[in-house]
């Protein structure tokens, strides 16, 4: 049975937490990693990834960090974020095996999962709202709502 009450806080939390994990991500991203972004960049072409994947990782990083945590189109956000989840799982499995302990894909396995559980809770509490896409959801509700003449 699920606890109605604080069950609603669990996204919240949920939420607090993934956000604050891309911002610390993009911490050792940016100002941790020995050669910085630009040795970062420079993997996914070493690697013989598309041009198009950099851009793509570091956008979806910086979503996550900036939206999450407010609560804004979190379940987009979070939806957006998950292909480079998988990705991080298959390029560390098949590099290191599965186990955490050998910097395997266990851990983006893992985010994964939490954020398409993110994406299934919504918001939670506390998420702002974006007045502009509730107007017109609204306005297509009145639209529909109303009867034909």
């Amino acid at each position: 049975m699920i606890e109605e009450r604080s069950s609603r806080y669990a996204a919240l939390l949920l939420r607090l937490t993934l956000g604050l994990l891309f911002i610390a991500h993009l911490y050792w991203k940016f100002e941790i990693l020995p050669g910085g972004v630009a040795k970062w960049w420079s993997g996914f072409q070493t690697n013989g990834y598309p041009w198009i994947v950099p851009w793509y990782v570091i956008s979806a990083e910086f979503a996550g960090a900036v939206l999450l945590i407010p609560g804004i189109y979190t379940r987009w956000v979070s939806l957006y974020a998950i292909p480079l989840m998988i990705g991080a799982t298959q390029f560390w499995w098949v590099r290191r095996g599965f186990y955490f302990t050998s910097a395997g894909g266990e851990l983006p396995f893992l985010w994964a999962s939490t954020l398409l559980v993110q994406a299934l809770l919504g918001d939670g509490p506390y998420a702002v709202r974006v007045g502009a896409l509730h107007m017109i959801r609204r306005s297509r509700r009145l639209a529909t709502a109303s009867p034909s003449v």
